[in-house]
């Protein structure tokens, strides 16, 4: 309950900084725009443009464009309500309004993205100082092979090495049978 009534006054908080930030730049305050604001702060972690599209039109039953939700994205990034990142070469999205800091490990191979959090990590880079700039906030992110795709490289490693091994113990039999036939002769004579 605890939880429901925190999310909910966020919501509101959220709703209120949104039409803030409209009635100052004199933009529309559409239902179409409130209902994405209202859908993305119900997510969990990231989301791009297509499955937001998905869940507007399944879960919320509220259609609109593609456009709407692109041109809704890029008020909600000016607002600082919501925060675009970049993991390799797709763009995700994340609500950052009252959210735990926290850093992203990013698979290359797979793609997958990892939030983790590091008490170090953001005291070091919290409390860095920065020649005449002013931090606001950061983001990290580290890239690498998640566990699953190393597994995966392994298997496939030592898959080669048997094919290889395999490949060369038949060669390499007939080449210690040649060294073996030599020392037989040599010893013969």
């Amino acid at each position: 309950m605890v939880d429901n009534t925190r999310e909910m006054e966020v919501r509101e908080k959220v709703k209120q900084l949104f039409t803030e930030y409209l009635t100052k730049r004199k933009h529309r305050k559409t239902p179409e725009r409130y209902a994405i604001l209202d859908m993305i702060y119900s997510l969990d972690g990231h989301f791009n443009i297509e499955s937001l599209y998905t869940l507007m039109e399944e879960t919320a039953k509220f259609r609109v464009s593609r456009a709407t939700l692109y041109n809704t994205l890029i008020l909600l990034l000016d607002a600082h309500l919501v925060v675009k990142h970049q993991f390799g070469t797709m763009s995700q999205y994340e609500k950052c309004y009252d959210q735990v800091t926290h850093h992203h490990m990013i698979c290359t191979q797979c793609g997958k993205v990892t939030e983790f959090q590091n008490a170090q990590l953001q005291t070091d880079i919290e409390s860095a100082k920065l020649s005449r700039f002013k931090q606001t906030h950061y983001s990290l992110y580290v890239y690498g092979l998640c566990s699953k795709c190393q597994w995966k490289q392994n298997m496939e490693l030592s898959r080669l090495r048997r094919s290889a091994n395999k490949a060369l113990g038949n060669s390499g039999e007939k080449g210690k049978k040649a060294v073996v036939n030599k020392r037989k002769q040599k010893s013969i004579k």
